[in-house]
């Protein structure tokens, strides 16, 4: 088999991580199939997860790894880890008991682009926790 065909039709899970060592990881709801967030996993926060079965990201602003959760206790279980053809993107399918968006909503797609407009965003959803409440380090 060749090496492309290999990796998008092959069994080896040989995910394929960008220039700066991430791969993209969207986790959406296993029950709803909502997407709850898009973040980044380099290499150990990948293992992280699959050794745990608790979400594991790589934050770029601070550069560190962070267990989702680890401040909110809104943890995210991941029930199963797909893979896209060319392996270069995830989704993780995970199991939530609470909102998981930082700013208060079940999703951190709670905004949409108002129709017929370019530029004016619209809420589409309504917090389900109060952030300030959770995050003692906010101001």
């Amino acid at each position: 088999m060749a090496a492309n065909q290999n990796i998008e039709e092959g069994f080896e899970f040989n995910p394929k991580f960008d220039e700066n060592g991430l791969i993209s990881a969207i986790a959406q709801d296993a029950k709803t199939g909502q997407v709850l967030m898009v973040a980044y996993m380099n290499r150990a926060a990948l293992e992280a997860t699959i050794q745990t079965r608790r979400a594991t990201y790589f934050s770029r602003s601070r550069q560190k790894l962070w267990k989702k959760g680890e401040e909110s206790g809104h943890f995210q279980k991941v029930e199963q880890i797909l893979v896209d053809c060319d392996q270069d993107c995830l989704i993780l399918k995970v199991t939530i008991d609470a909102g998981q968006c930082h700013v208060g909503y079940q999703s951190c797609f709670y905004r949409a682009l108002k129709k017929d407009s370019d530029k004016e965003l619209e809420n589409i959803a309504e917090k389900v926790y109060d952030p300030n409440k959770i995050y003692k380090k906010r101001s």
